[in-house]
C-alpha cells in the first residue's frame, strides 16, 4: 500500500463512528480525507452520494483516483465512481488540460434527507454543496420552524433548503449568481419545498440587504445601474455566509478588512429575539478576532446579543489545533 493509499485508510478509520451517525441523518455526502490537517497539503476526497471527488489544489494528482476509489471500497464497503478536479490557487493552467471530458450525467446525494445536485463537473470549479457547513445548515434547520429566513451569499441555497425542510414558513435565498440559484430552485422541487414561500432572489447582496435594512443603497453605481426593488423586512434567522473577498458594482466584499460594512445591514434585517448565523472561512481570521467585530458591530447599533453559540464544523474536518479556518457564530439579538 502506497504511502496515500495509507493515510486515506487512517482517515476511513477515524470517522468510521461519523459515518454512522451522519447515516442515521439521512446524509451520504461528507468528506473522508482532509488533507491540510491528515497527512496529505492540497488534497481532499469526498463523498457525494455515488460520487467520490477528489480535489488537487497544489500539485495534480500523483495516485490514480481508480485506486483511491479501490481503498474506499476496502475499508468501507462503498464502491462509488471516482472524479478528479484539479484546482491550482493560481488558475493559469486551464482545466482541460488535466481533465478529459466527462459525461457523468446528473447526480445527487442526500444530506439530513434532502436531496441536492452534486454533479462533480459544471460550470464552476466549486462543488455544489460546501460540506464543511454543514454543522450550520443543521442549526439553522432546527430553529426555522415558523420563521422567515433570509439566506445571503446563498450560493446553491443549501441553507435555504434546511430551513425550507425544518418548517420555516418564508425563505428568501439572495445569490448574484443566476446559475447558483437555479441549481437552489431545482433542489427545492427534488424535494416538494416549492411555492411563493420559498424565492430565489436574483440581485446583488449591496442593494439587496442595504433596501431590507432600510437602509439607502450607496455608491455612483446606485444611481447608475438597475436592480430589484425590496421594501424593507426583518426576518427570524438571518445567514451571512460571505467570501473571502469579491468585487460587486455596489460595493466590495472583503472578510478580513472590513466584515462589518457586511454584518451591520445583515443584523438590522434580524427582528428582536432572531438568529444570525455569521461566518468567515479566512484562516488568519481568529475565532475571537471574529467574534469582537461582530458584539461590536451589534453593539454599534443599537442592538445586544441575547446569546452567542460557536458552531464547529463536524468532525471529518479534523482542526488538531482546534481552530478550524471556517467560523461559524450564530447569535440571538435582542
Amino acid at each position: 500500500m502506497s504511502d496515500l493509499h495509507a493515510v486515506l485508510a487512517a482517515a476511513l478509520s477515524r470517522r468510521a463512528s461519523l459515518f454512522d451517525a451522519l447515516a442515521a441523518e439521512g446524509t451520504d455526502c461528507f468528506r473522508l480525507l482532509h488533507g491540510a490537517t491528515e497527512g496529505a497539503p492540497g488534497l481532499t476526497v469526498d463523498r457525494y452520494g455515488s460520487v467520490l471527488l477528489v480535489q488537487t489544489g497544489r500539485e495534480p494528482l500523483q495516485a490514480s483516483p481508480e485506486q483511491l476509489a479501490e481503498v474506499v471500497e476496502r475499508e468501507t464497503g462503498w464502491r462509488l465512481t471516482p472524479v478528479w478536479n484539479h484546482r491550482p490557487a493560481f488558475r493559469r493552467e486551464g482545466f482541460e488540460a488535466h481533465h478529459p471530458a466527462a459525461e457523468l450525467g446528473p447526480r445527487t446525494a442526500r444530506e439530513g434527507g434532502l436531496t441536492v445536485q452534486v454533479d462533480p463537473r459544471h460550470g464552476g470549479l466549486d462543488p455544489l454543496l460546501f460540506l464543511d457547513l454543514r454543522a450550520g445548515r443543521r442549526a439553522v434547520r432546527e430553529r426555522a420552524r415558523g420563521g422567515e429566513v433570509l439566506n445571503l451569499f446563498s450560493y446553491t441555497c443549501g441553507v435555504g433548503l434546511a430551513a425550507a425542510a425544518g418548517g420555516a414558513r418564508r425563505v428568501d435565498n439572495v445569490d448574484f449568481a443566476r446559475s447558483a440559484l437555479s441549481v437552489g430552485a431545482t433542489n427545492a422541487a427534488l424535494n416538494g419545498l416549492t411555492g411563493p414561500w420559498h424565492r430565489f432572489v436574483h440581485e446583488d447582496f449591496f442593494p439587496a440587504v442595504r433596501q431590507l435594512a432600510g437602509l439607502p443603497v450607496k455608491g455612483r453605481r446606485a444611481r447608475t445601474r438597475t436592480y430589484l426593488r425590496l421594501a424593507p423586512r426583518q426576518f427570524d434567522v438571518v445567514v451571512l455566509d460571505p467570501p473571502r473577498w469579491a468585487k460587486t458594482p455596489f460595493g466590495a466584499v472583503d472578510v478580513v478588512r472590513d466584515y462589518p460594512s457586511l454584518l451591520k445591514p445583515s443584523l438590522l434585517c434580524v427582528r428582536p429575539g432572531g438568529w444570525i448565523l455569521a461566518t468567515n472561512h479566512v484562516p488568519a481570521v481568529t475565532l475571537e478576532d471574529f467574534q469582537r467585530v461582530l458584539e461590536r458591530t451589534v453593539e454599534k447599533n443599537g442592538r445586544a446579543v441575547e446569546s452567542l453559540e460557536v458552531i464547529v464544523p463536524d468532525e471529518d474536518f479534523p482542526s488538531p489545533d482546534g481552530r478550524p479556518p471556517l467560523k461559524m457564530l450564530l447569535a440571538r439579538l435582542r
